[in-house]
């Protein structure tokens, strides 16, 4: 695999959008509204049909797909599940997604700085994630 920013910046664009499906589906039991249940579940969509044409880049790139590390999968479950425990409710869901969605965005902004020799494709496809994060935050501070 050549390491070039392109695969470098897919990478890290393919870890944060396995993040953020796999968030959605932490909390998504948990929610009572069903406007902010489907908000969601659309988003949740539009990650994995990114995350499809995620992997079709890389492959095209010889590179190889990235899960999220271990410990901060297991940091973001746990503090999804004990925030869940002490107050079950759509605002506790829209706060965790928010941070979640902040952290995203974040992370992705320093990514596109970081790897800016990237190819024009990687860099949109890291700009589209950014957009779905920042929509579904605006999306959802109704329910905050």
């Amino acid at each position: 695999m050549e390491d070039t920013d392109s695969v470098k910046l897919l990478r890290e664009c393919d870890s944060g959008v396995k993040m953020g499906v796999s968030a959605i589906n932490d909390v998504l039991c948990s929610v009572t509204s069903k406007r902010f249940r489907q908000c969601l579940t659309d988003c949740r969509n539009q990650h994995e049909i990114l995350q499809e044409e995620i992997a079709r880049s890389l492959a095209a790139h010889c590179g190889e797909t990235k899960d999220p590390p271990s410990v901060v999968r297991g940091m973001s479950l746990l503090k999804t599940n004990v925030k869940l425990a002490v107050n079950d409710s759509d605002a506790t869901v829209a706060d965790l997604m928010t941070d979640g969605c902040n952290m995203g965005v974040k992370s992705l902004h320093r990514y596109l700085n970081q790897y800016s020799k990237a190819d024009a494709e990687a860099k949109g496809i890291a700009t589209r994630l950014i957009g779905l994060e920042d929509n579904l935050a605006k999306d959802i501070r109704v329910y905050l």
